[in-house]
């Protein structure tokens, strides 16, 4: 490679189901742990939304100013594009990836910001959660009755060299709210009763847990065909039952399921093959 070139910035993604569940919080430790090991790196934009504890992992990091922005005579601070390529570190914290800019911004969308940083050869890291993704958006629409204006095009979440979900169990996040460690009190008891509901935080948990197998299926697809790797490697569990004959097909036989019983009730992770068995007469084509 040419002298004063970089080849693209590698792209690291948290992903969550839901706020608070610890992406900046662990976007920064890893920030510490590279910074740690020689790592050149910076702080852009980091979200702390009066988190205490989030707040002080800031500390020891180099910041890059935002930028302040005047919009409708109100001064707002968007990430600083340029800042960032003229100091060129090794590493830039980028936060809330799904993010749109004020009117009048280098870029529409944050990520989009972010595209441009990588083009520049600087890696990234940045959080988003799962509602953000644009093809389940009408999916988390149905589940918390809230529209979500901002979106980030699957392809470039997908693009990304590493996405790393950080998960919790709906009631630890449950916990961790009641104990003031992701909204201030006075807007806890409403969270809880409205977005932040078990089976909201149950379903929205299960839809980054399927979205992100997606993505692992596909990084292995993508790595079995590139060292040409033909021989099956049972990686996902197989179902085959059989059913009656019968005219409505309702009734289902209990044989033939060939994996241990601990492990049938795993049934979103499995492939299930039907198999149809037609006792009598033969039937005339």
């Amino acid at each position: 490679m040419p002298d004063g070139l970089r080849a693209r910035g590698t792209l690291r993604i948290y992903l969550g189901a839901a706020p608070g569940v610890g992406k900046t919080f662990a976007m920064l430790n890893e920030a510490h742990r590279r910074a740690g090991r020689g790592t050149d790196v910076v702080a852009a934009v980091v979200e702390t939304h009066g988190r205490s504890k989030t707040a002080e992992l800031l500390d020891g990091l180099e910041l890059i100013p935002p930028k302040e922005m005047v919009y409708r005579g109100t001064a707002m601070y968007e990430l600083d594009v340029d800042a960032v390529l003229e100091r060129r570190p090794a590493l830039v914290l980028i936060d809330e990836m799904a993010h749109t800019n004020v009117p009048g911004s280098r870029n529409p969308k944050r990520w989009q910001d972010i595209d441009e940083i990588l083009d520049a050869g600087i890696d990234v890291l940045t959080t988003i959660n799962v509602q953000h993704l644009e093809s389940l958006n009408d999916v988390v629409e149905q589940i918390t009755g809230i529209v979500q204006r901002e979106t980030v095009p699957d392809a470039v979440v997908r693009r990304a060299e590493q996405v790393e979900l950080v998960d919790i169990t709906p009631e630890a996040l449950r916990r961790r709210m009641v104990h003031g460690n992701v909204y201030a009190p006075e807007k806890v008891g409403s969270a809880l009763s409205n977005y932040f509901r078990t089976g909201n935080l149950t379903a929205l948990r299960e839809l980054a847990l399927l979205w992100l197998a997606d993505q692992v299926d596909a990084a292995l697809a993508k790595y079995r065909s590139d060292n040409r790797i033909t021989k099956t490697w049972e990686a996902r569990e197989r179902v085959v039952v059989a059913v009656t004959g019968g005219p409505n097909q309702r009734r289902w036989c209990a044989g033939l399921v060939v994996l241990p019983p601990s492990r049938v009730p795993n049934f979103s992770l499995s492939t299930w093959c039907v198999v149809t068995a037609w006792w009598g007469p033969p039937r005339r084509s």
